[in-house]
């Protein structure tokens, strides 16, 4: 950042909004950091400073503008940290920051010592895990102060902090004013209706019809729903104590401010962090568009219109779901492998209520599915799934509950797919396509796949396959736009 200062100075003043999130701006004048977007008057060079995590602002003492709100910047993209780990790490401290995970648990889950995740992840990041965490915590409670109309004490739970005395020495230690002073000084009165909305940011462009356009396709009648132009589903997820808690959310798009609402019904407070982490995912909200244009825009040297800036991969809200659904699509349209798990989440998902026609159950869990045995065919058959396909969703599901495959972040995304292809049911397209939606596999191609060879007609599979490599490490955006062209 220090060898740049010129560069993202004319970047901050540009308010170039392909630099949001990718760094963020202290002004020493002020004492407060800034997004490279914020619209307050331009400070002088000499009084900027630049950090390349909030985190890292924070930790050199300033506190967030009021104006843009740090909290909403857009994440970054899998490709942008040199270390794999360290950005794994920061994804599951994100994830987890409200159910009191420690380092160690991080760690471990990552294959690493807690002190090896400590070297590298200050080495990249300039701070210590620990103080990552405390800022995602912080900068969680100062969107829910902005946002919501929660009691202070509600907001201090939701963001992971222990008790109410320590988020209030906290906040006012990092922030300068109280929580409470904070939300006097936003003004605005919220409407309580028994849920929340926050916005979660993003880089432009944004093709939100296209993104819709794929999950209506795919949506599981009762458990998700698009309709007038948002995207809803019902929720089943644990929290710190195991428990499990049922809800649902629904997501706008407000292209003005470039940021997609999620509203959460008030059930799912305690694990918040949880389910933001599962939209960021499912609407692929890490995305850097220009880096990967970088390199998929000789896909339009093929033929004009086969690549588009901006492209997006829709990820998945619950991993088990979405494989299941991948099984239940082999050989059969989209909209036959919608019933068949329509029918299973009628008859073996949990009934809730939402208030809202059209969403009425949730997905089967995969400890619900295993629990039924291995003769799964006698409680699938019944719903037209047939036995082949029954005997791979129970080995999935075994997956899950004994935790044999890592759906979650995976250090190697090609060794988890080598245990889904040792799956019987289970072969090359729909191991890559879980990997691309469920692992966040930026890198994915379905060579086989027969939109990918309509929209390149008339290359064989071992030619597509050989044309793909200059796509890399994008193959997976560079899948969903040619289905995008049909």
């Amino acid at each position: 950042m220090a060898d740049n200062k010129d560069a993202l100075y004319l970047a901050f003043k540009a308010k170039d909004a392909r630099f949001d999130g990718r760094f963020f701006v202290g002004i020493s004048s002020t004492g407060i950091y800034c997004r490279p977007v914020c619209r307050a008057k331009q400070p002088k060079a000499e009084n900027c400073n630049f950090y390349a995590t909030a985190a890292e602002a924070e930790q050199a003492g300033y506190r967030p503008c009021l104006l843009c709100r740090p909290e909403l910047a857009p994440g970054t993209s899998i490709t942008d940290a040199t270390a794999n780990l360290v950005y794994r790490a920061a994804r599951m401290l994100e994830k987890n920051c409200g159910s009191g995970q420690s380092l160690e648990e991080t760690a471990k889950r990552l294959g690493c010592t807690g002190r090896h995740l400590r070297r590298v992840f200050t080495a990249e990041y300039h701070v210590s895990p620990i103080q990552y965490l405390q800022t995602c915590r912080l900068l969680l409670a100062k969107n829910l102060l902005t946002d919501t109309d929660l009691a202070v004490l509600e907001v201090a739970m939701a963001s992971g902090f222990g008790s109410l005395r320590r988020f209030n020495d906290l906040f006012k230690k990092q922030y300068k004013l109280s929580p409470t002073a904070l939300r006097k000084e936003m003004k605005e009165e919220k409407i309580h209706n028994g849920s929340i909305t926050l916005a979660l940011g993003y880089r432009p462009p944004y093709p939100w019809e296209e993104m819709l356009r794929f999950l209506a396709g795919r949506a599981i009648k009762g458990v998700e729903l698009v309709k007038n132009g948002a995207y809803r589903r019902t929720v089943c997820l644990k929290n710190s104590e195991g428990k499990h808690l049922y809800g649902w959310v629904k997501v706008d798009h407000n292209p003005k401010k470039n940021v997609l609402n999620v509203t959460v019904s008030e059930a799912l407070l305690s694990v918040l962090p949880q389910v933001l982490a599962r939209i960021k995912h499912l609407f692929d909200l890490y995305c850097d568009p220009d880096e990967i244009h970088e390199t998929l825009q000789i896909m339009n040297h093929i033929r004009p219109g086969l690549w588009v800036l901006g492209t997006r991969v829709p990820g998945c809200f619950n991993a088990f779901e979405m494989a299941v659904r991948a099984v239940l699509g082999q050989q059969i349209t989209v909209k036959a492998a919608s019933t068949l798990a329509a029918r299973l989440s009628e008859h073996y998902g949990r009934p809730i209520e939402t208030g809202m026609d059209g969403l009425t159950y949730t997905f089967p869990l995969p400890e619900e599915v295993f629990a039924l045995g291995e003769n799964l065919q006698n409680y699938f058959g019944p719903l037209g799934i047939i036995a082949s396909r029954s005997n791979t969703i129970y080995e999935l599901a075994k997956a899950f509950v004994q935790e044999e495959i890592d759906f979650d972040y995976p250090a190697s995304p090609e060794e988890e797919m080598k245990k889904l292809l040792s799956i019987k049911g289970i072969g090359s397209w729909t191991a890559q396509y879980i990997a691309m939606r469920a692992m966040e596999w930026p890198d994915a191609f379905l060579e086989t796949d027969a939109g990918v060879k309509k929209a390149l007609q008339p290359y064989t599979p071992k030619e597509l396959l050989k044309m793909a490599e200059a796509w890399r490490p994008w193959r997976s955006y560079a899948t969903m736009s040619l289905w995008n062209t049909l």
